[in-house]
């Protein structure tokens, strides 16, 4: 699948309420970009992480985490341990419709 235009996303939007809330443009002042594009939309990521940590080594099962592994963090800014991963949830909340 090829990256959709601004327009597309505008009238999806328009229609269907894709994505809520909507940039109608590109927003940079001071800030890392997002809103719609000519290239896409950029997301913005909301200031809650769930930081994974393995500091007791133990085994790993992807499909069953243990809560312990995780560590809840509200903040602007996130530093990912080494060999960690961070999951994170978008300010905007996207309805992908079914029609490619």
């Amino acid at each position: 699948m090829s990256i959709l235009s601004d327009t597309w996303i505008r009238s999806m939007v328009k229609s269907h309420d894709m994505i809520s809330p909507f940039e109608d443009a590109q927003c940079s002042a001071d800030v890392i970009s997002y809103g719609v594009s000519s290239y896409g939309y950029d997301a913005r990521v909301a200031p809650e992480f769930k930081i994974f940590t393995n500091v007791d080594n133990a085994l790993i099962d992807p499909k069953n985490f243990s809560p312990s592994s995780f560590v809840d963090r509200t903040t602007n800014e996130c530093i990912i341990p080494p060999n960690s991963f961070v999951l994170a949830r978008t300010v905007e909340y996207f309805k992908i419709p079914g029609m490619f």
